[in-house]
């Protein structure tokens, strides 16, 4: 009894991209990185300076 697996071709996987590379795309990279460590640092200190301000709040309060 064959089984109906046996009658696939294997899996293709290219060797090459369709389209061709982005020049930029390493500049890009490396913006959208810079941005997100930014954004990260950016919330971190909002985050730093609500900490801050509830605890002395609540201290005094």
């Amino acid at each position: 009894m064959l089984n109906v697996m046996d009658k696939r071709p294997p899996p293709y996987f290219p060797q090459s991209q369709l389209s061709p590379p982005d020049a930029n795309r390493y500049k890009k990279f490396k913006l959208y990185i810079a941005l997100a460590i930014l954004g990260g640092l950016l919330l971190l200190t909002v985050a730093g300076y609500a900490v801050f301000y509830m605890a002395k709040w609540l201290l005094n309060g």
